[in-house]
C-alpha cells in the first residue's frame, strides 16, 4: 500500500488529478496493442497450401459468383486463430457445453469467445469512463480507481460464461422433466406397432408444444438415422448433447437391448416405469426440503412480532414503573 500511495503521489504531482487514471489507461492500451497483433497472427497451415492448390482450377471453372463467396468465407475464418481455442480438448469441452445449452450452430465457439472478448473491452472502456466520472467528482485512491476500471471488464468477460451455464442448467432440467412423458409415448408408439425411429419421429412431434428442447433431440436422432447413421452412435451422441443421467440411462438400456436381441417394447416398458417413479420421488425430495428453507422466513417473520406481544406489557410496566419512582 504504501508503495501504491507514492506512486499515486508521484503520478498526480507530475500529471495532474488525472496522472493515476492516465497511466492505467496507457498502460492498458499498451498491452492490447502488445498482444493484438501476435494473437491475430495467423501462420499459413501447409494444409491450406495444398487445399488451394487443389481448388485453384475448380475456382477457375465455377466462375465469379464462388470467388465471391469463397472469399467471403475467408474472411471470416481470418479471426478463427484469435476466436478459438488452439486445443482440441479446450475446443470439444466447450463446444460441448454449448450444445448442452442449445446453441449448435458451426460458428457458435467463435461467437461465444467473441462476446466474451467484447463485452470484455467495451465494459473495461466504460469503468474507464466511471473512473474518470469519479476522479473529477472527488479524490479516489489508485486501488479505487483500479477496481473500478477492471471489475466491470471482468464481469463482462464473464457474463457469457454465466449466461451460458445457466442455460444449460435449465435444458437439462427441461429435459429431465419432460422424459418419462417422452418415454411413455414411445412406448404406445412401439405397442401400436411402430419401429423405433418412427416411434421417434412421432414423439418429436407430438412433445413439441411442452418440451421443445427434447423434441430437438428427438428429431435430431430421426434426422441423423435417415441419413444413414448408425444407431448406436446416433445415441450415444444424444445423451452427450442432452448431459442428463436420465437419457444416458435410456441409450444405455436401448444398446444393451439391441445387443441381446431382447424386446425394446419389454425394455421401455420397465424403463418408463422407473422414470415415472424416480419423478414421484424428485417431487417429493422438494416437498421435503420446503419446510426447511421456510424455517428462516418463519422465524424472521413470526418471532419478533411474538415478542413484542408477550415482552411488550412488561417492558411498558417496567418503564412505568421507572419513570414513578425516578421521577421522569
Amino acid at each position: 500500500m504504501e508503495i501504491l500511495n507514492n506512486l499515486n503521489t508521484m503520478l498526480t504531482d507530475n500529471l495532474g488529478p488525472f496522472g493515476p487514471l492516465l497511466a492505467v489507461g496507457v498502460l492498458g492500451m499498451f498491452l492490447i496493442l502488445l498482444t493484438l497483433p501476435i494473437l491475430l497472427k495467423k501462420n499459413e497451415d501447409p494444409l491450406d497450401k495444398l487445399r488451394k492448390s487443389r481448388t485453384a482450377a475448380a475456382k477457375s471453372a465455377k466462375g465469379q459468383s464462388l470467388r465471391f463467396e469463397s472469399s467471403k468465407t475467408d474472411k471470416l475464418e481470418k479471426y478463427s486463430n484469435f476466436l478459438e481455442p488452439k486445443d482440441e480438448e479446450e475446443y470439444s469441452a466447450v463446444r460441448l457445453k454449448l450444445l448442452q445449452a442449445g446453441y449448435r450452430g458451426k460458428t457458435a465457439v467463435r461467437t461465444y469467445h467473441f462476446l466474451q472478448f467484447a463485452l470484455g473491452v467495451g465494459l473495461l472502456i466504460f469503468g474507464a469512463i466511471l473512473a474518470v466520472i469519479k476522479s473529477t467528482n472527488g479524490d479516489p485512491t489508485t486501488q479505487s480507481l483500479l477496481l473500478t476500471v477492471l471489475i466491470p471488464g471482468v464481469i463482462g468477460y464473464m457474463l457469457p460464461k454465466y449466461w451460458v451455464t445457466r442455460r444449460q442448467k435449465a435444458r437439462q432440467e427441461a429435459i429431465t422433466n419432460g422424459f418419462p412423458d417422452a418415454l411413455d409415448m414411445m412406448l404406445v408408439c412401439v405397442e401400436a406397432g411402430q419401429s423405433l425411429d418412427q416411434a421417434i419421429v412421432r414423439v418429436s412431434k407430438e412433445i413439441r408444444a411442452g418440451f421443445p428442447d427434447l423434441a430437438d433431440e428427438f428429431e435430431t436422432v430421426a434426422n441423423e438415422m435417415k441419413a444413414g447413421k448408425e444407431r448406436v452412435l446416433v445415441l450415444k451422441d444424444m445423451s452427450e448433447r442432452c448431459g442428463v443421467q436420465d437419457v444416458a440411462s435410456f441409450v444405455t438400456v436401448l444398446v444393451q437391448s439391441a445387443s441381446f436381441g431382447t424386446s425394446i417394447a419389454d425394455a421401455l416398458r420397465v424403463y418408463a416405469s422407473e422414470m415415472r417413479d424416480k419423478r414421484v420421488m424428485r417431487a417429493e425430495e422438494k416437498a421435503n426440503t420446503l419446510p426447511t428453507k421456510m424455517t428462516l422466513a418463519t422465524m424472521m417473520l413470526t418471532v419478533p412480532p411474538l415478542l413484542i406481544i408477550l415482552i411488550g406489557p412488561s417492558i411498558y410496566g417496567i418503564a412505568q414503573t421507572l419513570g414513578k419512582t425516578t421521577g421522569f
